[in-house]
């Protein structure tokens, strides 16, 4: 197999790379991600000003087109930068874009696609529910029941990032209770964020901090029937349509962290003396600069085999688990490994390692567990449902 860019995909990574270097310098990310649930406007905003946000949105809706190699090549590059703020991004490109693509109705690609595209609208995913975590249908006591000209949304939502800032909530919620199957009844709304019974509420975290994610209760929340995306109770087999390529899109992220790790701690072992030279001639930290560089192309690999199935529309379910599993762990170990690279300055907020490692360390846990991960390869390989 050969997974090497071509032409046209390699002058659009070094012209983003090159965007990156000049617009979103690491220094300046630190300092954005310091500032504890307060959106990062200004980053948002230089995204819109290169047109990134139309990245996988066909051209006919006012996107710059491309697949999901496309967008990983993106995620990637930004990443090494942006780490965990990479979500300012990735959240309504795989979640809003995506689903809008993938099972909205034509009035609403044309009504939501073009704005998206432009930077007009942003989405939050919110699915997760209090007590619930991964368990998202058992524990899903989210209702829309249906109403005139629409329907009437009650329940509680959780860890909704961006859900703040966000003008709408991609959000599920039981509609019908009489069902055989607990993946059945379960309908995607697209709520406006502003509507009359929504509260939301930041919640404080390990990284990522800029990007707030929120608890969302909802009282009464009216949502009228132009807004429920899909077909009605069938939204848990909607859903399943993105699951891959927000867990590729989430290893992208992995990936361009363990770069940005790589590129530091090799730079600092050039620069830093200690016993009469630089500290780069030590045997210890030169072998986890190389475990580094192993889990980096290991991951590299694994990625853009599952990006590559996807994009040509084949089965990848277990590759993209796979990939998630390895690329998040692979990310927390190589910023482990960068903190103890840089010492104490690994350690400081002066630096970068430090972020890496927190935001990395999320995304063994969300948006899938790597445990459940696992459970669902082996799974694949006939073993019996262990959930």
């Amino acid at each position: 197999m050969d997974f090497e860019l071509n032409e046209e995909q390699r002058m659009f990574r070094d012209m983003v790379r090159k965007w990156v270097v000049k617009e979103c310098p690491k220094e300046w990310c630190r300092e954005l991600e310091r500032r504890e649930h307060e959106y990062p406007q200004e980053l948002w905003d230089k995204i819109v000003e290169a047109g990134f946000n139309g990245i996988g949105i066909p051209e006919e809706y006012g996107g710059l087109g491309g697949d999901i190699v496309t967008q990983v090549i993106f995620m990637r590059e930004f990443a090494r930068h942006a780490a965990g703020l990479g979500w300012i991004w990735g959240i309504t490109s795989f979640s809003g874009a995506k689903s809008v693509g993938f099972y909205g109705s034509e009035e609403q690609k044309q009504r939501f696609l073009p704005e998206m595209a432009a930077g007009r609208l942003r989405t939050a995913i919110s699915f997760t529910e209090p007590g619930g975590g991964t368990d998202l249908l058992t524990a899903m006591k989210a209702t829309a029941k249906k109403a005139d000209g629409g329907w009437v949304i009650n329940g509680e939502k959780i860890w909704s990032t961006t859900a703040d800032t966000a003008e709408y909530l991609l959000l599920i919620a039981r509609t019908n209770k009489d069902v055989k199957k607990r993946t059945e009844g379960i309908s995607l709304f697209l709520v406006p964020s502003d509507s009359k019974g929504i509260a939301t509420t930041p919640l404080p975290k390990l990284g990522m901090r800029a990007l707030s994610s929120c608890s969302i209760t909802l009282d009464d929340v009216f949502v009228p029937d132009d807004l429920m995306l899909g077909e009605e109770g069938q939204a848990w087999y909607h859903a399943t349509k993105t699951l891959n390529n927000e867990r590729i899109m989430m290893s992208s992220m992995c990936l361009g962290m363990i770069d940005g790790v790589l590129e530091d701690a090799v730079d600092y072992m050039k620069i830093r003396q200690a016993f009469g030279g630089p500290i780069g001639r030590f045997q210890a930290l030169q072998h986890y600069v190389a475990d580094i560089a192993m889990w980096q192309k290991q991951t590299e690999l694994m990625l853009f085999n599952a990006a590559s199935l996807q994009a040509e529309g084949k089965p990848c379910m277990t590759e993209a688990a796979m990939t998630k599993t390895i690329a998040s762990e692979y990310a927390c170990q190589a910023a482990d490994l960068g903190i103890s690279i840089l010492g104490g300055m690994g350690y400081s907020a002066e630096t970068d390692m430090q972020r890496y490692w927190r935001d990395a360390r999320l995304l063994k846990i969300g948006p899938v567990s790597n445990e459940m991960a696992r459970n669902m390869i082996a799974e694949s390989l006939g073993l019996p449902r262990s959930y």
